[in-house]
């Protein structure tokens, strides 16, 4: 059907094509005609409003119009519709943007103390100047894009050193890609320049870089090679991008952040990026490391922890300061490839190496060959042993070019005269290209220093990087002012023609101690515990529960398993649990030990099954290693999805009354009973909590290890239930696509009636445990995203959470209030004068928190070792109305619910048990190995997203347990 119109249509007609069509055909005719309508616009109209005020009345006393002409009759097999007019684009209501709230006070109680903090003072005198910010683009000669990372500093470097006059004589600051900035503008808008620099090889501070042929074994070699020659010409084109007014961290000091201020704070970041990149630093977005072997601590494995220093600009309530503090990174062991493979793979010689694993380990580091020193990057290996793998060797005899096959071996021996001790029979290091390959025998090749690992370590390396790495409060002070003074940031160029300052003093705070909250244990005993410490000595759990039927089985041969069990039966009597004869225990069959963990754990379930009356109600389980055994995944999985039944994992070592205590403490939780609660919440009289059901929800996401890109993300929640109570809850998990902060199924519709989301399970099981009551106010403690992510919170996920409710019942709308905890931050308190750690307790809302949001630090905990570390929660919503000093007691107080310890933890147990929860399940898929060797995609293959495997459902028995305890 072809449509015409035109401006001078007759009334009629437009009364047709207006009205009645669309009702006659439907809604998608009106909206086709108000897209015709609205794009001739003032021509139709006008023609309508003239027609309707001028038409004679010749047709009637009243000036009617005349009746319109019978519509076309409508054909048989069409239904007339009604068409649903929809509103204006004016009309729509918009959707309400959420942004984190402002501060409304400052809280008082508590006793103040006053702290240093690792905060310096900046000031900034040239307000009123500008950043210009320029886009640069690198290419070769022919025209191709320099993709190497690594060379576009040098090539910078050069152009500032080759056309300074051209530049005016300009600082650079240069992010080491595609921005350029400087104070004030260039001569002119787009500049091209064409440099040539020497012996371009990776720099040490970035392993992306190609060798691209540079540096062969030997000069002579070159030609035969085919290789370039050691000079290269580079076209670089320097075009203006955005002007960014200095104004704007001003005014962000002043509460009013805009997208300049965020640009502002990023080039004086890049400035201290760049200063650390001059002196050969590693640079890991704000932390700098620099190549001093004093640095290193071998962590195991072939690792080293290198220390270095996180340097930042913050806006603060007391203006702009520079955050410094120490940070750590993980490093490859520099030096002889084969050292780090047999420390890797924990070997005592290389011919016991896996060359397998060697080569995926291997794939990308940096290498120095020797004698030349030349540096290349490893691409692989060769296929065959060095004695074996031949290449075709050009050798010029007069004006002849003859062609021989050599092995590599024979090459490096007979040609070069280079005495090979072991590499015969050892694969050879490839630093070639796919298709051109060229070879190195391993013990010519020394790993460069400053390379990143990036795997997950092992227990052991986390617990040797912990020890290593532990500095006390005056000692990290000491170090940090060492930094500053080191790093001389007054002669920086770029900061001097900014106009800033940075004093060399720690910034002095008040900080405020909250009295650690009175707890109730049995027997309505009240206690107070002491520098955020308490124990169970001659005490009993609050709600002890008892244990009936139970059994034990045990895959340690190591474990005097009736021995284990008498001392639990006595210390759970010293702590009120009941706690009768188990069942029986199980010994692992001995021909089972070397099956693989799935196998083993089915052929316990079998003898338990074939032994058992009936199903039990706890199964006590003893593993052989203490971390990370193979055998824990299976059995939790089989124990809670497939069969529900609760059970605990040991590996003891030394078994006393202090560590069945610390057993009993997670087996009673995990049965349903509580050790210690609050006093205010047995009362009841939390504020704004106790008097209106109140939900508080943990939430936190973890991810798989780095390098792991198709492995799955694994978001978890857990609630509050039993109200008034806040120390009991539960958990529910699922899987979600790798490396995906935001929560995506919070509320996930399957239907017209079915929400199979996070959010409706736990409102559910709230509703049912709470005396059928609702939760009026829902309160949110989300850990693992940073202020970037902030609008996501409070706009994806809070959205997902209020449609979760409205599903549930349209009309109820309860209030949130939604908090964020970080601890992965650089902030840190000493006490002035003294070697200990901040006390438990002490907060800090003032000063160095942010200059509009409402935000404050919290050490809840007693830091026994290294310095403390403050988790920094930011209210981004609050819709009860907690005054400052209920809100920070009754996050204060959540630090002391933590069921699984006798101690104030950290951060929030809700956000603890959260993350628990993920572990755990997550531990029920055995994701392969393999992962690591995929690429960094975020989830995503030639065939499109990876598809999620969804984790299996918890029995009703167990699923509103603490399981996670």
């Amino acid at each position: 059907m072809t449509l015409s119109f035109s401006t001078d249509c007759p009334r009629a007609t437009l009364f047709f094509y207006c009205c009645i069509l669309p009702l006659t055909f439907g809604s998608w005719v009106l909206k086709c005609w108000w897209i015709i309508l609205t794009s001739i616009q003032q021509p139709l109209f006008a023609e309508v409003l003239v027609m309707s005020s001028n038409e004679p009345d010749g047709n009637g006393a009243d000036g009617a119009l005349p009746p319109p002409p019978p519509p076309p009759p409508i054909p048989p097999n069409v239904i007339p519709i009604q068409a649903e007019l929809e509103q204006a684009p004016e009309l729509v209501k918009k959707k309400v943007v959420r942004v984190p709230i402002a501060r409304r006070g400052l809280a008082s109680k508590g006793q103040k103390i006053t702290l240093l903090t690792n905060h310096f003072k900046v000031n900034v005198s040239n307000i009123e100047g500008h950043f210009f910010h320029y886009s640069v683009a690198l290419s070769y000669e022919d025209g191709r894009p320099v993709d190497g990372k690594g060379i576009g500093r040098k090539v910078i470097d050069k152009v500032h050193e080759t056309y300074h006059s051209e530049l005016a004589g300009k600082e650079f600051a240069y992010d080491g890609e595609k921005s350029l900035f400087t104070v004030g503008p260039l001569p002119r808008n787009k500049l091209e320049f064409t440099v040539v620099l020497e012996e371009v090889s990776s720099n040490r501070n970035n392993g992306n870089c190609s060798p691209d042929g540079h540096g062969s074994p030997n000069d002579g070699d070159r030609k035969r090679m085919k290789r370039p020659y050691h000079s290269k010409s580079y076209k670089v084109e320097i075009s203006f991008a955005a002007k960014i007014p200095m104004q704007a961290i001003a005014s962000a000091l002043r509460g009013q952040e805009s997208e300049n201020f965020q640009e502002a704070i990023r080039v004086l970041d890049i400035i201290l990026r760049q200063n650390a990149s001059k002196q050969g630093c590693l640079l890991v977005r704000q932390s700098f490391f620099h190549n001093d072997p004093n640095s290193f601590a071998d962590v195991g494995g072939g690792v080293l922890g290198c220390r270095g220093f996180h340097s930042s600009f913050r806006t603060t309530q007391s203006g702009l300061s520079l955050n410094i503090d120490v940070s750590t990174t993980m490093i490859i062991q520099p030096g002889p490839v084969v050292d780090f493979l047999i420390a890797n793979q924990n070997v005592r010689d290389p011919f016991s190496l896996d060359w397998t694993k060697a080569k995926r380990t291997l794939k990308n580091l940096r290498i120095q060959a020797s004698p030349s020193n030349a540096e290349y990057k490893i691409t692989g290996l060769s296929e065959k042993a060095c004695k074996e793998q031949t290449f075709t060797l050009k050798q010029k005899s007069g004006s002849d070019e003859d062609s021989i096959e050599i092995t590599v071996y024979d090459y490096f021996v007979k040609h070069r005269h280079i005495e090979l001790r072991y590499s015969a029979d050892l694969p050879c290091i490839n630093v070639g290209k796919p298709k051109r390959p060229t070879y190195i025998p391993v013990e010519l090749c020394s790993l460069v220093s400053l390379q990143r690992y990036t795997k997950a370590l092992s227990t052991f390396q986390r617990a040797s990087l912990v020890e290593k790495s532990r500095q006390k409060p005056q000692e990290r002070m000491r170090v940090l002012s060492d930094s500053l003074r080191k790093n001389k940031y007054d002669a920086e160029p770029m900061l001097r023609s900014c106009g800033i300052a940075i004093n060399s003093n720690f910034i002095q705070v008040e900080g405020r101690v909250l009295p650690a909250p009175k707890l109730k244990v049995g027997n309505g005993e009240d206690f107070f515990p002491r520098n955020g410490r308490w124990n169970f000595n001659n005490k009993k759990f609050a709600q002890p529960t008892k244990i009936e039927r139970w059994a034990v089985v045990n895959f340690s041969a190591r474990c005097d398993t009736r021995g284990l069990v008498r001392d639990l039966i006595r210390c759970g009597d010293m702590k009120g649990i009941a706690i009768e004869a188990p069942f029986d225990v199980f010994e692992e069959n001995p021909q089972f030990r070397r099956a693989p963990p799935m196998v083993r754990v089915e052929k316990m379930f079998e003898e338990v099954q074939s032994k058992l009356p009936g199903q039990p109600q706890f199964i006590l389980c003893i593993l052989p290693e203490r971390k990370n055994s193979d055998l824990y995944g299976p059995w939790k999985r089989k124990n809670l999805a497939e069969f529900g039944i609760v059970t605990q994992c040991i590996a003891p070592t030394r078994v006393n009354d202090q560590y069945l205590t610390n057993v009993l403490l997670k087996i009673n939780a995990k049965l349903g009973g509580l050790n210690s609660l609050l006093a205010v919440e047995h009362s009841p009289s939390i504020p704004m909590v106790s008097k209106v059901p109140t939900i508080i929800l943990g939430m936190d996401v973890s991810h798989g290890s780095p390098g792991q890109s198709d492995v799955p993300s694994i978001a978890a929640v857990v609630s509050s239930r039993q109200w008034p109570l806040i120390s009991r809850y539960r958990a529910a998990v699922r899987t979600q696509s790798p490396k995906v902060e935001m929560i995506d199924s919070l509320y996930k519709r399957t239907s017209e009636t079915e929400d199979d989301g996070i959010m409706r399970e736990l409102l559910l099981d709230f509703y049912t445990s709470s005396g059928k009551r609702k939760p009026d106010q829902i309160i949110i403690f989300r850990d693992g995203v940073s202020e970037s992510q902030f609008n996501q919170v409070l706009n994806v996920e809070l959205d997902q959470i209020i449609q979760a409710c409205k599903f549930l019942d349209e009309n109820w709308s309860p209030k949130f209030v939604v908090i964020v905890a970080q601890k992965n931050h650089h902030t840190k308190f000493f006490q002035s004068g003294s070697p200990d750690n901040v006390p438990p307790g002490t907060i800090i809302d003032n000063k160095i928190c942010h200059p509009r949001n409402n935000d404050f630090y919290l050490c809840a905990h007693a830091g026994m070792i290294g310095t403390t570390r403050p988790t920094h929660y930011h209210v981004l919503l609050d819709e009860i109305g907690f005054s400052a000093d209920d809100l920070q007691e009754l996050v204060h107080s959540l630090s002391y619910v933590y069921q699984r310890s006798t101690t104030a933890i950290s951060v929030v147990a809700p956000v603890c048990y959260a993350h628990l929860a993920a572990t755990q399940i997550g531990q029920f898929i055995k994701f392969e190995e393999a992962s690591e060797t995929t690429s960094s995609d975020g989830g995503l293959t030639s065939a499109g997203a990876v598809p999620v495997p969804q984790l299996p459902r918890l029995q009703e028995k167990v699923c509103n347990s603490m399981f996670f305890c």
